[in-house]
């Protein structure tokens, strides 16, 4: 189990840092084309998403710092027909839906860095909290409907491919850091170099980002314990790349990369009462004092591409990743459910009590301990060739997959009947005790059929999963009780097209099958389906004189929507369930986009944006397997699909000047429900989510040509809003928050 440990970074560190890397001569600032030298690590080639089948969305390095954005929900939040579920008010624990898929936990999206699968354990246990941190992204691309083919194994909604700092062209050196509201401070550093010889190219990036916040909740005072306004966060996340390519007559590259996290957070599951939220919505109960997560990641690469011939690429990548958390936090009050209590605090009042240190009962917590790790190596390819006169780019791969995760946990008791909180340790193994392994085979092909203003892109995938799961004593023996061993598979066909309607307006469309596959302990013991659906898309596109627009409708036709267990607490686990499926459901939209630059000739140019999405989600059939607590658990037909707002609107105006910038965004979201019971009464983790607008500003000014003063205001109305209901009761989003700082770049 990992130790509870304070991992705040001595200012001296990052002084030696930063001035090491100012005396290196002769920097540049970086080269953005050098970002897609590597293009198969991008889901859309080249950042281009002009000739996509599909709806597609690149944010770029400059976009991702305009707002200082560290949360990757705030950053998502401008893009059409994507959602999110905020948890902590920080984006460490997103929960992302693409187009209405059930996403708890980003479970039902394909999550990549590089173009490589990066969640823990994508295909033995898709719940698991961790997403890259966007934070010190270079870029992020998102792929919906068209990703269904190349990317997998949850094409239901698409895929979110976060791209790490890329290499410059040559000596290179950037540096950003900001101090705001709650002690936040951050630093996001890197340095880069190249060489080249007889030997051919060479390159190095050395890379660091921190960041810390004391948050922005304060835990009670109650007997025995003082309280605390400590329920922030530690961050740090080294990074090292190294390329060559070599002097040969094709071209050839290797590209390594090795990157580790280590995170600290004093975060709870515990919400809040009713009546507590709406009283003090920053508030924690002093029963969550001890509650802890610590996680560790390492990311490692190596990848190869050549290029035999002017009409053929291949690359080669193996990878190999580690995560280990454990998260010590309350989930019993007096013997009950956390979530049980917040939602009846007078049924159960001795149990809220002791969940506040005010009885003389107990607190249930447990050390949520799991160690994961995924392996794989892939291949992909993109050929150029002509059949009978037509042009056909020819796009495949293969990706043999393994990941597993081992659950060991302690279950221990917080005595309240002295008056002081005593924890009393449980035996090892006793809070859960199980194993899931998944070996998994991935085989695509898609073409690209030029047949003159129309481009047809047909193509199939196929997932094949070995999975096994062994459940152990509830100690430290190790005695297998039960398990099993199986497999499933799964073809998915999709065809896609592109019309040219003139030079500077696409038609684009498809009709694609979308799946996401069960863990193995999902699929062998609680007999939960692979999520299967049809999804269809058509819109339109138009890129000129500096505007773009986009306007798609789409359907996704589920016959069999897949919910989540993970983070729903006990009320669903003691059912022993993993996964269920939900039945039939139907989620149709309108997305709308709209990036224009007004006076883009002129010395103040003027940016402006709007996004929209209408969607209706509904289950169409009841819930056909499942439990109490299960939030997909419809009473009957035709419930809207929880955590899916009818209305998601963002728009963003700025000016831009040589020498300063001045940049507002605004997001507003619909009620939305918290359950498929569709409860208009809230209550626990029923009923509704607040919408509302928000407000954030940014601004910048250049001092000289390396530096620049950076500031601004995230929530600057200091809205108050019910974010979410998961996973033990309510909760509310991040308050008004300042911050300024200096970036510096060569």
């Amino acid at each position: 189990m990992l130790n509870k440990e304070n991992y705040r970074l001595p200012a001296i560190t990052l002084g030696v840092f930063a001035s090491f890397a100012l005396i290196v001569p002769n920097a540049v600032a970086q080269d953005e084309e050098a970002a897609e030298a590597l293009d198969p690590s991008l889901v859309i080639g080249g950042g281009d998403v002009f000739d996509l089948p599909g709806s597609g969305y690149v944010i770029d390095t400059e976009e991702l710092r305009s707002q200082n954005y560290y949360n990757v929900n705030q950053i998502l939040d401008r893009i059409p027909g994507v959602y999110y579920r905020e948890e902590d008010g920080y984006g460490n624990f997103p929960n992302i839906s693409i187009r209405g898929g059930e996403g708890t936990r980003s479970d039902n999206v394909t999550i990549m860095e590089d173009g490589i699968l990066t969640a823990p354990a994508a295909y033995s246990a898709p719940s698991a909290y961790y997403s890259p941190n966007a934070a010190r992204m270079g870029g992020i691309e998102i792929l919906k409907g068209s990703s269904q083919i190349a990317h997998g194994p949850h094409t239901t909604g698409g895929v979110v491919n976060f791209l790490s700092t890329g290499f410059p062209t040559d000596h290179s050196f950037y540096l950003r850091s900001t101090y705001g509201s709650n002690s936040a401070f951050d630093v996001h550093s890197y340095w880069s170099d190249t060489s080249e010889g007889d030997f051919g190219k060479v390159g190095i990036l050395a890379e660091i980002y921190y960041r810390q916040t004391d948050g922005f909740r304060t835990i009670d005072a109650g007997n025995g314990y003082a309280g605390s306004d400590e329920t922030g966060f530690d961050l740090m996340e080294p990074m090292v790349k190294l390329f060559w390519e070599p002097n040969s007559d094709v071209y050839q590259r290797w590209e390594f990369k090795w990157g580790t996290t280590e995170f600290e957070a004093d975060e709870t599951y515990a919400g809040l009462t009713e009546a507590d939220i709406a009283a003090n919505p920053r508030r924690r109960y002093a029963g969550t004092f001890l509650d802890h997560i610590s996680t560790e990641h390492t990311r490692t690469y190596l990848k190869y591409l050549v290029e035999p011939a002017d009409n053929l690429t291949i690359q080669v990548a193996g990878y190999y990743n580690e995560f280990e958390r454990d998260w010590y936090k309350i989930n019993k009050a007096g013997g009950q459910s956390v979530s049980k209590v917040v939602a009846d605090p007078i049924t159960y009042a001795a149990a809220y009590d002791d969940l506040r240190l005010l009885g003389t009962g107990s607190l249930g917590i447990k050390h949520n301990s799991r160690g994961y790790n995924s392996k794989g190596v892939q291949v992909n390819f993109d050929y150029d060739t002509e059949i009978g006169g037509t042009a056909h780019n020819i796009t495949g791969g293969a990706r043999l997959h393994s990941d597993s995760i081992r659950r060991f946990q302690q279950q221990d008791t917080i005595d309240l009947s002295g008056g002081t909180p005593v924890v009393v340790e449980g035996a090892l193994g006793s809070g859960g005790n199980r194993s899931q392994i998944a070996d998994a085979l991935s085989l695509w092909i898609e073409d690209d059929i030029d047949l003159g203003k129309l481009t047809l892109s047909p193509g199939v995938r196929y997932e094949k999963v070995e999975g096994d799961w062994i459940d152990f004593a509830s100690d430290d023996t190790n005695t297998k009780t039960n398990g099993a061993t199986g497999e499933i598979d799964e073809v998915v066909p999709g065809v896609g097209m592109t019309f040219e309607l003139s030079e500077t307006t696409n038609a684009f469309g498809g009709v694609y099958k979308g799946i996401s596959t069960p863990s193995p302990r999902g699929f062998l013991k609680s007999g939960t389906g692979i999520e299967e659906s049809t999804g269809y898309e058509l819109g339109i596109r138009t890129q000129k004189d500096g505007s773009a627009t986009e306007i798609a409708a789409f359907l996704s036709d589920f016959d069999s929507l897949t919910g989540s267990n993970a983070g729903l607490g006990d009320l669903a686990t003691e059912f022993g369930l993993d996964g269920t499926n939900a039945g039939e459901a139907e989620v149709k939209g309108v997305e709308f986009l709209q990036a224009y630059t007004a006076n883009a000739d002129s010395a103040v140019a003027i940016p402006l944006f709007v996004s929209a999405t209408y969607t209706d989600a509904k289950l169409t059939a009841p819930l056909s397997e499942g439990g109490e607590g299960d939030i997909l658990a419809a009473d009957e037909p035709g419930a809207t699909i929880p955590y899916i707002p009818e209305w998601k609107l963002a728009v963003g105006a700025g000016l831009s000047a040589e020498n300063w910038g001045l940049n507002a965004i605004g997001s507003y979201r619909s009620d939305m429900y918290a359950s498929a019971k569709n409860l208009e009464v809230s209550n626990g983790r029923e009923g509704k989510i607040d919408g509302g607008f928000i407000l954030d500003l940014s601004a910048h000014y250049k001092l000289n040509d390396t530096t620049r003063i950076i500031g601004g205001v995230h929530n600057v109305l200091d809205e108050v809003l019910t974010v979410s209901r998961l996973p033990d009761g309510p909760r509310a989003n991040a308050p008004r928050e300042f911050y300024i700082g200096l970036e510096l770049q060569w």
